[in-house]
């Protein structure tokens, strides 16, 4: 899927199931709380924490998808093309990034 069909998705279901966009505030808190979601599962995954009982059925591909499902939604009502975003930050990263990541002996 392209990133302006997913906008386009996004848009379409929150139309028809959601009625409207939460505002960009609301957006945000709940953005906030799903990134933490994320950081929760890691945490315990990857990290020194252990996972409750309950919690080992959680799944990171969902949790990571309700992540761009809000930055989605937050980009649609705010006017932002995404995949023209990507394209501008990714050209400025390789500008600005390629030389001091070559030349960062952490990375060799």
């Amino acid at each position: 899927m392209e990133i302006k069909e997913a906008q386009n998705l996004v848009d379409q279901w929150i139309k028809s199931n959601g009625i409207r966009y939460f505002n960009e505030l609301t957006n945000m808190a709940i953005l906030t709380e799903e990134v933490g979601e994320v950081a929760r599962i890691i945490a315990r995954k990857y990290g020194e924490q252990s996972f409750k009982n309950k919690e080992e059925e959680i799944n990171l591909a969902d949790e990571l998808a309700d992540v761009l499902f809000v930055v989605i939604c937050l980009a649609n009502q705010t006017g932002v093309d995404l995949t023209d975003a990507l394209d501008k930050n990714l050209a400025k990263k390789t500008n600005r990034d390629k030389e001091r990541h070559e030349n960062n002996e952490k990375l060799k």
